[in-house]
């Protein structure tokens, strides 16, 4: 009897204990998160070679791996006119074969060696990426210096990956996100903009292993080149071994293709492609955004974020939290060497098209309002928790070092990123918020069912309205 007395005042003075503590907490809002820290990341080690190639070194020994990006500084903006997509296609091909390897026995190489070598055209630049283990970066350089230096190009292999890109083109026929895609950038950008144009059929069939070797020769040079490496390897240790590697790459005379920034778009229009029985409206609203060294970058990457810019944002909560019109709505600029696009997208049901719409633009003149000050913290803190996110392996230390290399931004520029986005001021984000987002002045990509969606759209009376099949964007399909 005792005992279970005992016992009894012990659970009673337990639940007294926590009674007394849960009165000391405010369940009524979330707790208060510290402050961000800073992200502190291995100073930059630079050199060069004897060759003039810039090296660009963070030293990461916590790990045997080793990331080693060659970049290339040419992109489908330096494509003919005629030949829509041949950047993306030499680079394809590079790993085909090279070096009298065929494509099988470079594939069974590389594997052999635990190593991953990918060949990636960009808008701007293009690149050859190595991620391998430490025990493997010789054999795996070797590799990389064969794909990079000595390409064959075969024809067999060209016809393949030419027949692949056909087969592409034609999917993208049914798919509304592609369609949705491709038009939004023509129509904003122009066809002949670099930004705006748009491989096509008679193209792909038009490439040669001549064209795929005059641009190899035309801009893979050492002098149009640099190199990004993040790893288990010391600076002195790296520098001998590319200087036996690709210190004998020759220079070469580059002319810089100029590209005029495009022009800004002055109302509203409205381009509604018919996707017959379309069980979905897949929306893109947007214009020209902002080139990657503007003064705003800072503001704008805040504002975006509480605009749409993360599963929290506006855009999102509106369209899916509250009117659950959709999986998720987002949006983004393209920061590039001249403006890119500012673009606002989902994919809605069809049948709430035109009240998607409304919550759009109800959204993007709202986010022209002053903000609060709970809006702008969160803002900032989002941005600001999840930069460190981009430093979780040493690939994607290597792309955040590309970017800090093609804009030439400071050495410091990672560690002081968090303390430069926390400090954002209201008046900033404000000011951004009223010079890009111009609701007024977008172009409005809808495809969908225009028999279903069309009236709707109408009643809104948002601007004019043009009709487009899918043709007019993507062509006819082709023939393979």
């Amino acid at each position: 009897m005792k005992k279970k007395i005992l016992i009894l005042l012990a659970l009673f003075i337990a639940g007294s204990s926590v009674s007394l503590f849960a009165q000391d907490v405010d369940r009524t809002k979330p707790p208060q998160l510290p402050a961000p820290k800073s992200l502190t990341v291995p100073a930059l080690q630079q050199f060069s070679l004897s060759n003039g190639l810039k090296v660009v070194l963070m030293e990461k020994h916590e790990v045997p791996l080793i990331q080693l990006n060659v970049i290339i500084k040419v992109g489908s903006v330096n494509d003919p006119a005629d030949k829509v997509g041949l950047t993306n296609l030499t680079l394809d091909m590079m790993d085909e074969g090279a070096a009298g390897k065929s494509s099988l026995e470079l594939a069974d190489a590389i594997d052999f060696l635990g190593a991953r070598i990918q060949t990636m055209a960009g808008m701007h630049s293009s690149g050859i990426y190595l991620h391998t283990p430490l025990s493997k970066f010789d054999d795996a350089l070797k590799l990389v210096s064969d794909i990079l230096l000595h390409p064959d190009f075969p024809k067999v292999e060209l016809d393949r990956k030419k027949k692949d890109r056909l087969t592409s083109l034609m999917q993208m026929h049914d798919q509304p996100t592609a369609i949705a895609g491709a038009a939004f950038n023509s129509l904003l950008f122009g066809k002949e903009h670099p930004y705006g144009r748009m491989i096509n059929e008679n193209s792909i069939k038009s490439f040669s292993v001549d064209d795929l070797k005059n641009l190899y020769a035309k801009y893979f040079v050492a002098n149009n080149a640099y190199v990004v490496c993040v790893g288990d390897i010391k600076t002195d240790e790296l520098k001998i071994k590319l200087e036996s590697i690709l210190g004998k790459w020759q220079k070469g005379i580059v002319k810089e293709d100029k590209i005029s920034d495009p022009v800004q778009v002055n109302r509203r229009i409205v381009y509604l492609i018919d996707k017959p029985g379309a069980a979905q409206s897949v929306i893109n609203i947007g214009r020209i955004g902002a080139s990657r060294v503007t003064k705003d970058y800072n503001a704008l990457v805040v504002m975006n974020t509480i605009l749409g810019g993360s599963f929290t944002s506006r855009l999102n909560n509106n369209l899916r939290e509250v009117h659950g019109y959709t999986y998720g709505a987002s949006s983004r600029f393209m920061f590039r060497p001249i403006p890119g696009s500012f673009i606002a997208a989902s994919s809605v049901q069809t049948e709430v098209t035109d009240k998607a719409l409304t919550e759009f633009f109800k959204e993007l003149n709202g986010i022209r309002e002053p903000f609060t000050n709970d809006d702008l913290n969160r803002g900032k803190n989002l941005v600001a928790l999840s930069y460190p996110g981009n430093f979780q392996n040493v690939a994607q230390i290597a792309s955040q070092i590309e970017e800090l290399v093609q804009y030439n931004l400071p050495n410091d520029y990672f560690n002081n990123y968090v303390s430069s986005m926390l400090n954002v001021k209201a008046d900033e984000t404000n000011a951004a918020a009223k010079k890009y987002i111009v609701p007024d002045q977008m172009i409005v990509v809808v495809v969908g069912d225009k028999a279903k969606v069309e009236e709707g759209i109408k009643a809104l009376n948002l601007g004019e309205i043009k009709n487009l099949s899918i043709e007019d964007v993507l062509g006819k399909v082709p023939v393979l």
